[in-house]
């Protein structure tokens, strides 16, 4: 299986992918996922490597299935959005290996956010990573100018590293282009966790706000609002109260 955890806190992990590490005999994953779960896996084999392992960890589950082992891969949020998932069908595709895949979903990081934020993706939206590791950085570009253009609201994943820390500045330049300076921007660090942290601010104002890899972006459209306390963004989805 290859599962999506959610954003953090055992409240937030669906029966389901509690059920797929309760079944499996070993679990696979990032070492900070795994350390997420740690309690819930102290009687199984567990398997963790770093960053930038996401094949090996896939041929390694592909491998312990075909010795006839039970394998649950994991991931944080939902493991088909910028997760494993992708990956680990098409590592079983080009082999085409003998084993079943099945994919548990989670709440995605973009989700986990906004329920932080209040409403923000009432409306039409796309998600968009601002890592250019795996895209090339023209192509990403052209998906915010397409987003801009299209009056999309924006959840903005990877926004800033300390090797790319220019990459938001970039996105908001392109934005301010198609959207009100005063368009509203929520920001939510460890979505969903005991640490979480949200602010409100502006499109003309996000660059100066402490955004990491660790933030969710969300970037409202032309409709959308704060209400009066400033807590809580909401994008109207036009019915008439």
């Amino acid at each position: 299986m290859v599962t999506g955890l959610g954003p953090g806190l055992y409240e937030h992990m669906t029966g389901a992918a509690r059920a797929s590490l309760d079944s499996a005999d070993v679990i696979v994953g990032y070492k900070t996922y795994i350390q997420l779960i740690a309690d819930l896996v102290q009687d199984k084999e567990v398997r963790s490597s770093g960053m930038r392992k996401e094949i090996d960890r896939c041929q390694e589950c592909l491998d312990l299935a075909l010795s006839g082992k039970n394998v649950t891969l994991v991931s944080s949020g939902d493991a088909g959005v910028y997760g494993m998932a992708g990956i680990m069908l098409e590592l079983v595709e080009k082999q085409q290996a003998p084993v079943e895949v099945e994919v548990v979903p989670g709440i995605s990081a973009a989700n986990a956010a906004a329920s932080t934020l209040g409403a923000p993706l009432m409306h039409d939206y796309c998600v968009i990573s601002l890592s250019d590791l795996m895209t090339d950085w023209e192509m990403i570009k052209k998906r915010i100018r397409c987003a801009g253009e299209g009056d999309f609201i924006i959840a903005l994943y990877n926004p800033k590293s300390k090797g790319r820390p220019d990459n938001i500045i970039t996105c908001q330049q392109i934005l301010l282009k198609y959207k009100n300076p005063q368009t509203p921007v929520g920001i939510v660090r460890n979505a969903k966790r005991t640490d979480e942290l949200a602010v409100i601010t502006t499109l003309e104002k996000m660059g100066d706000a402490d955004i990491d890899m660790f933030s969710m972006v969300i970037i409202g459209n032309s409709k959308t609002t704060v209400t009066a306390d400033g807590k809580r963004m909401i994008t109207p989805r036009g019915y008439q109260l």
